[in-house]
């Protein structure tokens, strides 16, 4: 029985420049965003449906998760019914800004496109990606870029030099729509 197991690095914004809302409602911005070495770990069992399961009682496991979100659009976008059995141990703190589910998306395309035989190039991953959600088409690749529109623009930056952060997690989490919903041009 093939087992897979993928890392979803999470993410740091390095600079984020929202330049103003968008005829589809989203925003437009600009940011240099960069992974980080903490990681979510999905792993992933071949099956005959599609199942999601987590390390955190919390989180909500349904078709509301990007991770099935993923799945799903991914299915749509290929004509494949395959099923998957996921499993997701949670480290990255989930309303932190760190784009945990994002990546977690993201492993899942990137995973299941090669499992699954399906051949997408990375530009038919990257609009996949963009409808599962913004940040998803930067955690494609990771490393540091230089993200645009609403997240679907991604050009690669040369990498930054290797050294120590330390990230903060209030015990307050901030859902990313709400505060783009609540922001207001100076």
């Amino acid at each position: 029985m093939t087992v897979i197991k993928a890392l979803a690095r999470a993410k740091i914004n390095l600079s984020l420049d929202i330049l103003g809302r968008r005829s589809d409602g989203y925003h437009e911005l600009e940011s240099v965003m960069q992974s980080v070495t903490l990681a979510d770990e999905l792993i992933f069992r071949p099956a005959a449906e599609v199942s999601l399961t987590a390390s955190d009682p919390d989180l909500a496991v349904d078709e509301s998760n990007t991770v099935l979100r993923a799945v799903r659009r991914l299915q749509e976008a290929t004509g494949s019914a395959r099923g998957v059995e996921i499993f997701l141990r949670k480290r990255i703190p989930p309303g932190a800004g760190l784009g945990g589910g994002s990546t977690d998306a993201a492993a899942v395309l990137v995973v299941l496109n090669r499992w699954w035989g399906l051949d997408l190039s990375l530009s038919a991953l990257v609009e996949i990606a963009a409808d599962v959600g913004s940040d998803v088409p930067f955690c494609l690749t990771g490393g540091t870029a230089l993200v645009g529109g609403r997240g679907e623009r991604v050009t690669r930056l040369p990498p930054l030099p290797a050294v120590r952060i330390l990230l903060v997690k209030p015990p307050v989490s901030v859902a990313t729509a709400d505060v783009y919903r609540r922001f207001q041009a100076a």
